[in-house]
């Protein structure tokens, strides 16, 4: 667009949109998310048990929880223990082939873990992995 100026020439309007604002803002949100992200994603505070061998966990699977009052958690939501075996049925086309996570609180009795692990057997589900963190080898053992 086109527009004569005061002393009679001719200037042409820039209609042109800066980004650099826009781009500087997207890049401060992705770094809060990446910061927040893997905070969020173990809401539940389970004081798991130490052992000497701990594999690392490098692809994402289901966990089902259990913090120290015994309450059961399938991924961030609290669950009926028996509703477990009926909600991984749903989630899963395949069972048998499935894997899922199980983290419980080194305080648990295991009456619990064993009841939250037979459900888990009911629906189908035959490769669990308990969740631990390594052992301090520099501190006390």
């Amino acid at each position: 667009m086109a527009f004569t100026a005061g002393n009679g020439r001719t200037q042409i309007a820039l209609a042109d949109i800066n980004i650099t604002p826009l781009v500087d803002v997207v890049l401060v949100l992705l770094i809060i998310f990446m910061v927040t992200a893997p905070v969020l994603q173990s809401g539940i505070e389970v004081a798991v048990p130490k052992t000497r061998t701990v594999k690392e966990i490098t692809e994402e699977r289901v966990v089902i929880s259990i913090d120290k009052q015994q309450r059961v958690f399938l991924g961030n939501d609290p669950i009926n223990i028996n509703e477990i075996a009926g909600k991984l049925k749903q989630r899963f086309r395949d069972p048998a082939h499935q894997s899922i996570f199980l983290r419980a609180d080194e305080d648990v009795p295991f009456g619990a873990f064993a009841t939250v692990m037979d459900a888990v057997k009911q629906s189908g589900i035959t490769n669990v992995s308990i969740v631990t963190q390594p052992l301090d080898t520099h501190g006390k053992r």
